[in-house]
């Protein structure tokens, strides 16, 4: 059994620029890069969980989602990072009704943990929502909030509920592995 660190990847690996879809609008976060970097060299599997509703909406297709996710790998890939897996959640409670996989929800992460042999004690969960940290409570990782994307909403309620805030994944991956060494 492996920790991993569940990254949410809007806001907190690229720029949040609101139901992404294009490829060519996937900028990384800075940063971002380096510090997935440093979770792979650690052997902390690197896991993406998001929440897709513009595909439940209607305004773009499972393509679309895939597509963007291969240009962040390949965007990553230039730093000798990668993400082990990734995992969406295609709904929306008002468009498509309710579900299990949409965090806070737990499904995808409990997928994730079988295919993966996770050990979620030794996990981390890193977000800008608190959406996205609230799966560590129930499933019994640690949560850390990130100030960017939408982070900077969300610091007084994460730090009332126990949760770790930091500026930025760089920093979150500090908490998690400890100072870089140079």
């Amino acid at each position: 059994m492996r920790p991993a660190a569940f990254l949410d990847r809007d806001g907190t690996i690229v720029e949040d620029v609101g139901y992404l879809h294009e490829p060519d609008k996937v900028q990384l976060l800075p940063g971002a890069a380096p510090a997935i970097a440093r979770l792979n060299a650690a052997g902390i599997l690197v896991v993406v969980v998001t929440n897709q509703s513009g595909i439940g909406r209607g305004m773009y297709g499972v393509e679309d989602y895939r597509a963007v996710q291969e240009r962040l790998d390949a965007l990553l890939a230039a730093f000798g990072a990668r993400i082990d897996a990734s995992y969406y959640c295609p709904h929306h409670p008002r468009f498509t009704g309710p579900c299990d996989c949409r965090k806070p929800g737990t499904k995808l992460f409990e997928e994730a943990g079988a295919a993966l042999a996770i050990d979620f004690g030794r996990s981390f969960w890193v977000g800008d929502k608190l959406s996205d940290v609230q799966p560590a409570r129930l499933l019994g990782g640690q949560g850390i909030l990130v100030a960017t994307g939408e982070g900077n909403l969300y610091q007084g309620q994460a730090r009332a509920q126990g949760v770790t805030v930091v500026a930025d994944l760089g920093e979150a991956v500090t908490e998690i592995v400890g100072p870089a060494v140079l």
